[in-house]
């Protein structure tokens, strides 16, 4: 006899669907019944189960059609240094709201073993809906060539690469989440308290040198981080 508290049943079917729903291996949803019969479920635990993928922004109850997924979410690899442009479909573009050389903070000086920097602050947009508001630390003469260039089209990485002839390497990474506050809320078109993905990530010349450091807060309803992990 099933004692799980239904709750519990529910949270365990939305995290079975949750990734699939992301990996889009649906447009719509099987109706109740089936899934309950697939999970082994009540239709009432299952019903709780799509609510909760409701309320996070998933899926859409459609009279006469049924539980359809909503709210495309793209996939970033972390497993590789690469820009937004470089790794997601669509169109990216970038609304600069700071460019300019500064003494860096204190904290910042000491990840880039320099206080001469430049600072960028982009807003960027995917198919023109906002996805992530940007801040950037490059150090000073890495950063200098990229204010003539094309920052409103083009990703750092690449342009780093292009006016310094080299590549890039490694970088550290380091995600948490957070929520948006009332003035990131409306630059990026969610409601305030909204779940974002706050992302500081330090990347190396393949030398070994960090030349660039950002804090990036992006929307969790328009992005699903990815890595693939080896054990060795």
């Amino acid at each position: 006899m099933e004692t799980t508290p239904r709750a519990d049943r529910a949270r365990r079917i939305a995290d079975v669907l949750r990734p699939q729903i992301l990996a889009g291996a649906y447009e719509t949803l099987p109706d109740e019944r089936a899934l309950a019969a697939d999970f082994g479920a009540s239709r009432n635990a299952v019903r709780d189960a799509l609510a909760v993928l409701v309320a996070e922004g998933l899926l859409e109850r459609r009279r006469g059609v049924g539980t359809v997924v909503v709210g495309e979410r793209h996939r970033h690899p972390l497993s590789r240094l690469a820009g937004l442009a470089e790794t997601l479909g669509g169109t990216v573009r970038n609304e600069v709201r700071l460019a300019r050389p500064e003494r860096a903070p204190a904290a910042v000086a000491a990840r880039l073993g320099t206080d001469d920097t430049i600072h960028l602050e982009r807003l960027r947009y995917l198919d023109d809906e906002p996805l992530s508001l940007d801040r950037t630390y490059l150090a000073g003469d890495v950063g200098r060539p990229l204010l003539a260039a094309d920052l409103a089209g083009r990703d750092v990485f690449a342009l780093i690469e292009e006016t310094t002839g080299r590549p890039l390497g490694t970088a550290d990474v380091t995600v948490r989440v957070t929520t948006a506050d009332a003035h990131t809320a409306t630059l990026l078109g969610v409601p305030e308290g909204a779940g974002l993905f706050a992302v500081e990530r330090l990347s190396r010349l393949a030398d070994g040198r960090p030349v660039d450091l950002e804090y990036l807060l992006v929307r969790g309803d328009r992005l699903t981080l990815h890595a693939v992990l080896d054990r060795r």
